[in-house]
């Protein structure tokens, strides 16, 4: 079982622009394509794959961990947690480009409950998996 989700912004507002630039001279049916497009590839989306295996669930994140997106996040992590059993969680942040407080905040509850493997690839990702486990760090040692 695989399971993506995308998040958009304004999905709304840009399918009403689409329809003034495109549906002029196009159909509404090629608007709604150029919408499925652009919300792959736009820079104000989240991507969240996870992927079972027998031995570990990957969480695969592509985009911004920011705002409503956090929030989705945190959902699908409460949908995810109840199966994970015995196996270990790998929590891809490679192809991430940002992530605000919320976010931050919902990836270090991820790492706290289950030591998550994060798996980074950029100078970036690899300040945010620091951040992440950081703080973490810090409160274990407070409780000793």
């Amino acid at each position: 079982m695989r399971v993506v989700r995308f998040v958009t912004h304004d999905k709304l507002n840009l399918v009403n622009v689409l329809r003034g630039q495109v549906c002029a001279r196009r159909s509404l049916a090629c608007a709604v394509h150029l919408y499925r497009a652009r919300r792959r590839t736009s820079p104000y989306t989240l991507r969240i794959s996870v992927q079972p295996n027998s031995d570990s669930i990957a969480i695969i994140l592509e985009g911004r961990v920011a705002g409503p997106w956090a929030d989705e996040l945190s959902r699908t992590w409460a949908e995810v947690a109840p199966t994970i059993g015995t196996r270990k969680i790998l929590l891809d942040l490679c192809n991430t480009t940002y992530a605000d407080a919320a976010g931050i905040s919902v990836l270090r509850g991820i790492y706290g409950n289950t030591a998550a493997q994060i798996i980074t690839s950029s100078p970036w990702t690899k300040y945010l998996a620091e951040e992440i486990t950081r703080v973490n760090a810090i409160q274990n040692e407070e409780e000793i």
